[in-house]
């Protein structure tokens, strides 16, 4: 039952953002972070890039029908090829265009629960997997610097990976960073409140006030925003676990937009996680 219900929760995402991206023309934008890391912006996941003499590191891939679109704005970059495709998460706005990129001859990382999460996915076939896989962490030398590549514990997912770029200062999160938004927690595939909250604290210990993070989804972020982040986290947990201890309905709780004002006045619930389903998430993974 976890299982089914995991596809339907990733089915019903990919078609959000599918949806989404019928409505409009999708355009991929380039921001430069350093002088060989850039942050790709299109329909999906953010796409970290690196670049230099070893080739192309790319981190998510986004929707298969983007993948002619992403391929063009990295060639603007550099005409090397694509060395590595390393995956933060199973979800197919991250992973969907693997197998357009494995075609090229790129070996595809992540976490050992991603290759478990996409090989179980009618959806997805052999060909998006990844060939190399992890359990905590590794570190991929590449480009003139170590990228260190660790797994944090049922967060976003149960795959969840972070990157960082030791000597460029820079943080790609993946999932486990919706800046300016609330996030998608997905208790299906193994994803929950404690983890998620604690997966924050990992990575802000990690960096310092000048790291450029790539968040999973919005824009362009820093420790700054990302703490701003971690306290509507913490605000929600304890708001929502002081109504669960009063004995009050999953129902009530979501119908009660009062719970989240504060971060609802800010436009947290702008994009795919309305003030409502995050009032459900957070009561869902504290009750359990």
């Amino acid at each position: 039952m976890k299982f089914i219900k995991s596809i339907i929760s990733i089915a019903l995402f990919s078609i959000a953002f599918i949806g989404y991206a019928q409505k409009k023309e999708v355009t991929i934008t380039t921001h430069q972070l350093t002088s060989n890391i850039y942050m790709l912006e299109g329909q999906g996941g953010n796409i970290g890039i690196s670049i230099g003499d070893d080739g192309v590191l790319m981190i998510d891939s986004q929707f298969a029908p983007l993948t002619p679109k992403i391929l063009a704005a990295i060639k603007t970059l550099s005409d090397k090829p694509i060395a590595y495709l390393a995956n933060t998460h199973h979800h197919g706005d991250h992973t969907g265009g693997n197998e357009n990129i494995a075609k090229l001859q790129t070996p595809i990382i992540a976490h050992d629960n991603v290759y478990k999460r996409i090989k179980d996915n009618p959806k997805q076939n052999d060909a998006s997997l990844p060939v190399i896989t992890f359990n905590d962490k590794l570190s991929l030398y590449i480009n003139g610097e170590q990228v260190l590549i660790f797994h944090v514990d049922n967060a976003h997912t149960n795959g969840d990976a972070m990157l960082y770029f030791t000597k460029s200062n820079v943080l790609h999160t993946g999932d486990t960073f919706f800046n300016a938004r609330y996030p998608y927690i997905d208790l299906n595939s193994g994803g929950s409140i404690n983890g998620y909250i604690n997966a924050v604290k990992s990575a802000l210990i990690l960096i310092d006030d000048d790291t450029k993070i790539i968040p999973g989804h919005g824009n362009l972020s820093n420790k700054a925003e990302y703490t701003t982040f971690l306290n509507m986290m913490e605000t929600l947990k304890s708001t929502i676990e002081t109504e669960i201890s009063q004995g009050k309905t999953e129902d009530k709780v979501a119908a009660n937009s009062a719970l989240t004002k504060t971060y609802d006045d800010l436009d947290y619930g702008c994009c795919f996680i309305s003030s409502e389903k995050i009032r459900r998430t957070f009561y869902k993974g504290l009750k359990e």
